[in-house]
């Protein structure tokens, strides 16, 4: 389990263009990673959203912004495209990165349990390493939580 002080896991994801990025990339960065459920979902679509409209805060201090779902790179163009998102969407079909930050679990939906992606954010300074977890994510408000 990811926990405050860990160095950021090692990863390689395509984005929505199918450039892969990888963790060794964002060293030297300060970078916000966002996991979500699902493209065009109400709840993903307000996260999304609310992280665009205060886009420019992020760049103000520094930070790289990245989401990531198992969505295919079609659906994360879509996605994109329809809400003007600015930054890149990590495709992780086989939820490889997803478990490895510790955002893939079991979720219990109208008493059903079942295996999906938990809507988690990290935010890791230059040096790659965690400075931030937060788990009980406010959709609306998201960016604000963040920064």
């Amino acid at each position: 389990m990811l926990q405050v002080g860990d160095k950021m896991p090692s990863f390689a994801a395509p984005d929505e263009t199918g450039k892969m990025v990888t963790d060794k990339d964002l060293i030297g960065k300060k970078t916000v990673i966002y996991f979500y459920p699902k493209d065009s979902t109400p709840g993903c679509t307000a996260e999304a959203c609310n992280i665009r409209d205060n886009y420019h805060a992020f760049l103000a201090q520094g930070y790289l912004v990245y989401g990531v779902s198992k969505d295919s790179q079609a659906s994360h163009i879509k996605f994109k495209e329809k809400y003007a998102l600015p930054f890149p969407l990590l495709s992780d079909p086989t939820t490889e990165m997803l478990q490895a930050f510790g955002a893939w679990g079991e979720k219990k939906n109208y008493g059903k349990v079942s295996m999906g992606t938990l809507r988690k954010t990290f935010v890791f300074d230059s040096n790659g390493i965690l400075e931030r977890i937060i788990e009980k994510v406010d959709t609306k408000n998201h960016a604000a939580q963040i920064l």
